[in-house]
């Protein structure tokens, strides 16, 4: 999608943007005391991760893809404790992101890291919808693409045209249990590339408990790392895993017996398919007259 393109597929003909979001105003600016560690995560790209972080706040909880409760500790616990992964990334690596929802880390990565090309995987319309709408908002159309899939749909179809290449990492936040997230996620990295998956204090356990799993499904030794030590408190907690080897699934197993859907790229006629238009007042579209459609 071009740039103009994707502007149209957000603002209408023209790209021209409608004007602040007309959504009642749960933005929520950064903290003082966490100032300094948005600067050092996010560099110049601030503003950007804040203009992010309004369209979470209003839009984000509009849809449901953020809880009105989480809209106060956006910055808190979702935007720094996933910049924080990013000193995990080398130089214009490849990601691939598992259950993407609201961009979380997927999209805040790219936001951090203009170098990085990022696909965000995600399978229900609402999600995407939304992800596709905020990539063209925020400019990242050229660095980043949103893929309406299950990861093992995105496995069983790779072997066709057009297929995901290997990523050089795969990431994941709050999706699954350790065994079966390295399932899903360590077939889409290249051997020899990385499942960085974010955990909580239960990440230690996890590894002990799967690791046996793990190595069946060509991952190596797990490692809990700590990011962002120095810079926020608490530091975020990663389980690193190396894909070590490529391991053939089961037939009928990664497509839990059914026949795998060809992933869909999200692009402004697909949306088109689902919806009429963003829901009213929504920052994507603002209130351009007449009835709006229901969101289906």
């Amino acid at each position: 999608m071009t740039n103009e393109s994707a502007a149209d597929a957000v603002f209408g003909p023209g790209g021209t943007p409608p004007g602040p979001s007309a959504v009642p105003s749960q933005v929520v600016p950064l903290p003082p005391e966490l100032t300094q560690a948005a600067r050092t995560l996010f560099g110049e790209r601030l503003p950007l991760a804040e203009r992010y972080a309004e369209l979470l706040a209003t839009d984000g909880v509009v849809r449901g893809l953020i809880g009105p409760r989480e809209a106060p500790r956006i910055w808190e616990r979702h935007l720094i404790n996933c910049a924080a992964v990013a000193e995990l990334l080398p130089p214009d690596c490849s990601v691939v992101d598992v259950g993407s929802g609201a961009g979380l880390p997927g999209l805040v990565l790219a936001v951090a890291r203009p170098d990085l090309s990022v696909t965000l995987i995600e399978p229900l319309a609402r999600r995407t919808a939304f992800l596709a709408e905020a990539v063209a908002l925020l400019g990242l159309d050229r660095s980043v693409t949103v893929l309406r899939a299950r990861a093992e749909e995105v496995v069983s179809n790779r072997a066709g045209s057009g297929g995901l290449p290997p990523a050089d990492v795969v990431t994941a936040r709050a999706v699954a249990p350790l065994d079966r997230l390295a399932g899903w996620c360590l077939p889409l990295a290249a051997v020899g590339g990385r499942l960085l998956a974010l955990k909580g204090a239960s990440a230690a356990d996890e590894v002990t408990e799967h690791h046996a799993a793990v190595e069946r499904l060509g991952g190596g030794p797990a490692s809990v790392r700590r990011c962002g030590v120095g810079v926020i408190d608490p530091p975020t907690t990663v389980v690193e895993i190396v894909r070590e080897r490529a391991v053939e699934a089961p037939k009928g197993k990664a497509t839990r017996g059914k026949t795998a859907k060809t992933p869909q790229r999200e692009t402004r006629s697909t949306r088109a398919e689902r919806r009429s238009g963003p829901p009213p007042g929504s920052a994507f579209g603002g209130n351009r007259g007449g009835r709006s459609q229901p969101q289906r």
